[in-house]
């Protein structure tokens, strides 16, 4: 497989692309006003202890407070086997450990998500281009991913002949076949780093940034450009020779993959990646031989559907599905991966009658999953053909740091129909004829739904002044008044729906009422517009 990492660099922003075999799997964005802030060391401030969450929010200097549950207070040096975590580890009870007002070094492992604050851990974690070193554990650890047992039996005993006393130490997998220079090298690294941060806690006063993590692309240098990868192209020069230093110091055998972009065209477009940017923020992901996947985010879960849209295959129904399934179990994990989607995820699969399928889509899936840098957990396929998973969510999402709510549905995006919109105008004047007893009405509305109620005016009492007459109506006993429309038009160079109120006074020549009108400015001819952008409204004449 062929793996390239492609970096776009501008003065406001980074964005770092990474493919696999062409295809765009990973997209990070970092802009000048919103950096990352994972990785971060902060000298914080405990501002309230929750017995009852079993956790405390302490003050970093950040707008928000950061959330520290008791697990994460304390470092945990021993393992179950296979080098997973224990899970049955003894958790302190909070409120014997912090009150407010104690000082605490923590670290951030949650970027700020909508209206929570960042995620936080006491058990502080510096990672170097080999090893992983935590201050406050003693063990030393090897990566689950060094399959190789004289490998790992090596490593360990090199770390062991050059750690120091104090600190924990995991082995990466970066450090396969890594000299002993380079481990030693990374060591002394760490060493110093955090004997830096120790200094740095006794000097600063609460709350205060202590120590700042490198920045993403050189983090991304750090844990990902490793030998398997062919090429790293980037089209910033200043950039380019930063990463050049960066890279003969900590991993020289790596420099001759760092290119700079010489090309004329935006290096995202000569790489088409700014089209499959585009895609990210449509629900409707296609597939080849015409099945497709729509994605819905909530606030508490990802959905995935899964369709064979325009595949009919060419054997049987149960084929034709497991290979629609197939091709979406690759298709789910990329773009899991690539919208950097998080929390619960539910794929809901086309239905397979077969108990052999099913456990071939699940494997297929757990394939596809190896490859993702984020901790993921999931579930056999169900009886309904439902997949459920969870993925480690460490930032806001890709299609929220690229969009916002629309302010007119406020992210529902659905606008309510003529239909709709007609009717309710109707019931509007019905209840002024009740309440008010009014003798003229008038309205406005946008052009589209002008039109709309122009050809349905058969529909309100007294129809529109100056049109064809509609039938009389009675509403409780009473005559609704006549209609007028008075359409919001004005041609000018521009293109803007303005509403705005007006009160004119009673006895005037409009008659006097409370009046909401709207100008909708087009450029030179009519524009296509929904009802939802125009402004309904009543003058009630008094």
């Amino acid at each position: 497989m062929k793996k390239e990492i492609i970096i776009n660099s501008s003065l406001h922003e980074v964005r770092v692309a990474m493919l696999e075999d062409g295809e765009v799997v990973e997209l990070l964005v970092e802009r000048a006003d919103s950096k990352r802030i994972v990785g971060n060391v902060y000298k914080g401030k405990v501002t309230s202890v929750k017995p009852g969450l079993q956790a405390a929010f302490v003050d970093i200097g950040l707008e928000r407070a950061g959330f520290l549950h008791a697990s994460d207070l304390d470092h945990d040096d021993e393992e179950t086997e296979g080098g997973r975590r224990n899970r049955n580890r003894h958790v302190p009870d909070i409120g014997t450990v912090l009150k407010a007002g104690d000082d605490i070094i923590v670290q951030v492992t949650k970027e700020p998500i909508s209206t929570k604050g960042p995620r936080l851990t006491a058990d502080i974690s510096l990672p170097g281009r080999y090893l992983v070193m935590m201050p406050k554990g003693r063990h030393v650890g090897v990566s689950r991913k060094i399959e190789d047992r004289k490998e790992r039996t090596r490593l360990k005993q090199l770390l062991q002949g050059c750690r120091p006393e104090q600190g924990a130490f995991i082995i990466r997998t970066a450090a396969t076949s890594a000299s002993d220079k380079a481990i030693e090298a990374d060591v002394a690294y760490l060493s110093n780093l955090f004997s830096v941060i120790d200094e740095n806690n006794r000097t600063h006063a609460a709350p205060a940034l202590i120590h700042e993590d490198v920045g993403m692309v050189v983090g991304l240098i750090r844990d990902i450009f490793k030998e398997d990868t062919s090429r790293l192209v980037i089209d910033d020069k200043d950039d380019y020779s930063r990463l050049l230093a960066y890279v003969k110091n900590f991993a020289p055998e790596l420099k001759d993959k760092i290119q700079l972009y010489k090309g004329s065209l935006p290096i995202f477009d000569s790489f088409e990646i700014e089209a499959e940017i585009k895609k990210t923020l449509d629900k409707r992901v296609w597939m080849k031989k015409g099945g497709y996947l729509i994605i819905e985010q909530t606030e508490a879960l990802v959905s995935i559907d899964v369709n064979t849209g325009r595949f009919t295959g060419r054997r049987n129904q149960e084929e034709t599905i497991l290979q629609t399934n197939l091709l979406a179990a690759k298709e789910v994990a990329r773009q899991l991966r690539l919208r950097d989607l998080g929390g619960i995820i539910v794929i809901d699969f086309i239905d397979m009658d077969s108990e052999g399928n099913r456990k071939r889509l699940f494997n297929e899936l757990r394939t596809h999953l190896k490859r993702d840098r984020a901790r993921h957990k999931v579930f056999q396929v169900s009886g309904l053909g439902l997949v459920e998973m969870s993925r480690q969510r460490v930032r806001p999402s890709l299609e929220s740091q690229l969009s916002n709510d629309c302010p007119y549905c406020t992210g529902v995006g659905k606008v309510l129909s003529m239909e709709t919109m007609s009717s309710k105008i109707e019931r509007l004047i019905h209840r002024i004829a009740i309440v008010t007893k009014e003798k003229h009405l008038q309205i406005q509305a946008n052009p589209v739904l002008a039109l709309y109620l122009h050809a349905a005016c058969g529909r309100f009492p007294g129809g529109f002044s100056g049109q064809r007459q509609g039938p009389d109506r009675r509403i409780r006993e009473e005559n609704p008044p006549p209609v007028v429309w008075v359409p919001p038009v004005a041609w000018v160079p521009s293109v803007a729906w303005t509403p705005a109120i007006a009160w004119a006074p009673p006895g005037g020549a409009s008659g006097g009422g409370i009046r909401l009108d709207g100008v909708l400015e087009l450029e030179g001819r009519p524009a296509q517009v929904t009802a939802a952008q125009g402004a309904v409204a009543a003058a009630v004449h008094r």
